[in-house]
């Protein structure tokens, strides 16, 4: 029993330095200076000699390779935009309705097992709210 919950310890830490990371992952991509960074770094492997003496297949796969590194950043920049957008959104809409529970708030920065707690209070809720229609 002691080992199981020394299991449970070790895995929920793993779990919030994980959310932790992908966190400043997701910022440190979708930020503009990053997508500076790698536009260079294409630009000159595409300008690169070694790049020229290539043949025409392997510059054009080099070419549809770069075009996809960079768009990546631009898909995440436009990613963590909309869904900052979408979070404000969401807030001041629960924020503003009176039945609302304003525990949901900027929920978006709770850990996966407060989610996962959250999210079973909420099923608990429609299970009830279909019993009592079903009455």
């Amino acid at each position: 029993m002691k080992l199981v919950l020394t299991m449970k310890k070790i895995y929920h830490s793993v779990e919030n330095s994980f959310e932790k990371f992908s966190g400043y992952v997701l910022s440190v991509l979708g930020n503009s200076i990053t997508f500076i960074i790698a536009l260079v770094l294409v630009v000159y492997w595409l300008l690169n000699k070694s790049f020229f003496e290539e043949p025409w297949r392997d510059q054009v796969r080099d070419v549809i390779l770069s075009v996809t590194f960079i768009s990546f950043f631009i898909i995440q920049k436009t990613f963590n935009h909309f869904s900052k957008a979408m979070h404000i959104k969401l807030n001041e809409l629960v924020s503003a309705h009176d039945n609302a529970s304003n525990n949901i708030v900027n929920v978006e920065q709770k850990s996966e097992i407060e989610l996962k707690e959250i999210a079973k209070d909420y099923a608990n809720i429609a299970e009830e709210k279909k019993e009592n229609e079903a009455e």
